[in-house]
């Protein structure tokens, strides 16, 4: 656990902390704060680009203050301008609350629901939705002037090349967000990326403006990479969160593929590690870059907190499969049907023959082809070089009805056998 004053010092030393009002600190320090963050529940699942305001949640609330997660359902059907070139799509009703649900639930990942400082669950759709544009207007927009609005990046950015009005009200709608967090749940401090620090402020203003109160803001940096290459995405896209959409063991591999330059980094963002355990890694990245412990801890890490313990386990006995790590005839069956997933892979009545079965799974291109791959050596049946008398049928299954092929060093099928 975080004390009060120590808090802003542990999200500084671990990379976190990018702009914050003068009086955060002392706040901090004499009382325990309401905190939130908003997201967008355009997708049905967050991905690894919202981790960061994520894990300043769960600091605070290791450091005894109260998180609040935001769900835009209101918000979520206009769209945020800030970092974004041109309009979003809307999204209909019935998506934005089907994608709030799925949003909660990774959520309760990262954070506590029970207990003295439980986090709390929101949605902005509550206040926004049967709001009336002139109240809106009369309540909220007088505090605002043009030339304010305009000032902010977010807006700046989008003139240009156009800035639509629904998305140049946004900020008044976050604003307006602050506001009535502050009146339900006593809300004084809100956290997000760099780039929201003009929408944070104009709640700031509305706060102080309509309730006579200081409220705080605390931006985090946007998370780049050393090669520069864009964070949280693959040649596949982004990396969700949700396993329908990028799978544990890519998840895990995500993690493992992280260049040397940004793995104490990633260390320090999205594990709750201490101190003395990352800077430990630290060191091993420069004496013995090679063994990739770094890494592998963090990639243990989040697979175990983004899917669960089993599921981060199983991810990497798949990933030292793949890897010729490990020994075939030790995988367990939930391993093979992760495997599954990730490998061409069929399913037989009968056992096939080994000529067909390598045709099936694509690693060769033909029955003559397939033949000439084992006189050749190059064919592992799970674990054992392939001769021309193996046979499916006469071998010993993985996990009662699973068999593993290689060709050569790292390309694998996998054939299942029965009902």
């Amino acid at each position: 656990m975080h004390s009060k004053n120590s808090l802003l010092d542990e999200l500084s030393w671990r990379g976190m902390v990018y702009q914050h009002t003068d009086g955060l600190p002392d706040a901090l320090a004499t009382d325990s704060v309401s905190a939130y963050a908003g997201f967008d529940p355009t997708a049905s699942s967050l991905h690894v680009g919202h981790l960061v305001p994520v894990m300043g949640l769960a600091h605070l609330q290791r450091a005894g203050h109260r998180p609040i997660a935001l769900v835009g359902g209101g918000t979520g059907m206009i769209g945020d301008p800030s970092g974004k070139t041109a309009e979003r799509q809307l999204v209909s009703e019935e998506e934005i609350e089907s994608n709030s649900r799925s949003i909660e639930k990774q959520l309760r990942r990262f954070l506590d629901f029970e207990g003295t400082h439980a986090a709390r669950m929101r949605d902005n759709a509550a206040w926004l939705r049967p709001l009336k544009a002139v109240e809106f207007m009369r309540d909220v927009g007088k505090h605002f002037t043009v030339n304010y609005m305009l000032a902010k990046d977010s807006v700046q950015s989008r003139i240009e090349g156009g800035i639509s009005f629904t998305e140049f009200s946004y900020m008044l709608l976050q604003a307006y967000d602050f506001l009535e967090l502050h009146r339900r749940e006593g809300v004084t401090l809100q956290i997000g990326g760099s780039d929201q620090w003009g929408n944070i402020t104009a709640g700031l203003e509305l706060i102080r403006r309509v309730a006579g109160k200081t409220a705080h803001a605390l931006t985090m940096p946007l998370v780049t990479t050393a090669s520069g290459s864009k964070f949280g995405k693959t040649e596949a896209g982004a990396v969700w969160l949700d396993a329908a959409r990028t799978s544990p063991y890519k998840f895990y591999q995500y993690w493992i593929n992280v260049d040397d330059r940004d793995a104490g980094k990633y260390l320090r963002l999205f594990t709750l590690m201490p101190r003395g355990e990352i800077e430990a890694l630290d060191k091993l990245l420069t004496s013995a870059p090679e063994k990739r412990e770094a890494q592998q801890a963090l990639a243990r890490d989040m697979t175990a907190r983004v899917h669960g313990e089993e599921a981060g386990r199983v991810a990497e006995e798949v990933s030292r499969v793949l890897f010729g790590k490990a020994d075939p005839v030790s995988l367990t069956e939930p391993v093979l049907r992760a495997l599954s997933e990730e490998v061409p892979f069929a399913e037989s009545r009968e056992a096939p023959g080994l000529l067909d079965a390598l045709v099936t799974l694509k690693l060769a291109g033909s029955k003559s082809a397939a033949r000439r791959l084992v006189e050749q050596g190059g064919v592992y049946l799970n674990g054992q070089r392939a001769g021309a008398d193996t046979d499916l049928g006469s071998a010993k299954p993985l996990a009662g009805r699973y068999h593993l092929l290689r060709k050569g060093a790292r390309d694998y099928g996998l054939v299942r056998v029965g009902q």
